[in-house]
């Protein structure tokens, strides 16, 4: 009885150890399916394309066309103003341009040129030659969104006039066509005024604008006025600035001086009169 015991224990014993032996190989083998399985699952990192040589990793290999537009002001003195706006204007119309707005005082004139971008710093070293520059300034402006927003909004507006034409071609009623027509002029409408800023937005583009402010002084002479000669001339301009002044005085004086003349005069003809008759009785 004793040995049946025994014998059972052994057996049971030895089950319960081979059954924990193929648990753990199993539990082994599942996870080594496993293990490879997540390898697949999880993406590879993604190897980025290598920059071009002399390109920063990120920017786009294609340059935009920026869209800019240049306008300037110039102010000169010249001896000459009428002289120097004729010549100013001619140099605007040799360069391709024009000449617009102008107004011509006594001393000072202001004139607005027009001419292409490509010529603006050309035109603007012939006009510093007019004197003696004051002021020159130069501006930009970057109008690159502006016009590509322009341009996508009226591809846009001509798709969409295109298809209300071509619902009113299949309009049947007659509300439908007043309904159609009525949507079809707000949309033209609407597609030539981007039409026209389009346009504007060239103009500035192709054609810069320069203000030119002349006023009249003396331009610096390239000699010195030195010698007899300069002497003589120096001393015949301080003659006529004190002939100028001294007429300048007389002028103003003038008006004073006839005040008081009248009651001088007066006052000696009256004087004149009594003297006369106390000579005659003596």
């Amino acid at each position: 009885m004793t040995g049946r015991r025994v014998i059972t224990g052994l057996v049971l014993g030895l089950l319960l150890v081979s059954g924990c032996t193929a648990q753990s190989g199993s539990e082994n083998s599942a996870a080594q399916v496993a293990r490879p399985e997540a390898g697949a699952g999880q993406s590879a990192p993604k190897q980025q394309a290598p920059a071009e040589p002399g390109k920063a990793p990120g920017v786009a290999v294609g340059q935009v066309d920026r869209k800019l537009a240049r306008s300037a002001t110039l102010s000169v003195k010249a001896g000459d103003v009428s002289g120097a706006v004729t010549r100013a204007r001619q140099a605007a119309t040799t360069a391709g341009g024009y000449a617009g707005t102008e107004r011509t005082e006594t001393r000072s004139a202001t004139v607005t040129l027009v001419v292409p971008a490509e010529r603006l710093d050309a035109v603007l070293g012939e006009l510093s030659a007019l004197g003696e520059v004051t002021r020159r300034e130069q501006q930009v402006e970057d109008v690159t969104e502006q016009v590509v927003d322009v341009d996508t909004r009226l591809a846009s507006q001509r798709a969409s006039v295109t298809r209300v034409r071509a619902l009113l071609e299949r309009a049947t009623s007659i509300s439908e066509i007043t309904s159609i027509e009525r949507e079809l002029t707000t949309r033209e409408a609407e597609l030539e005024s981007l039409q026209a800023r389009q346009k504007a937005l060239a103009g500035s583009v192709a054609m810069s604008t320069i203000t030119l402010n002349v006023a009249a002084g003396a331009v610096a002479a390239e000699d010195d006025d030195r010698g007899f000669l300069g002497g003589l001339a120096a001393g015949w301009r301080a003659f006529l600035d004190f002939g100028s002044g001294a007429l300048t005085v007389l002028g103003a004086v003038a008006p004073f001086l006839v005040l008081v003349a009248i009651p001088v005069a007066v006052w000696w003809v009256r004087r004149r009169r009594k003297v006369a008759p106390a000579a005659a009785a003596e």
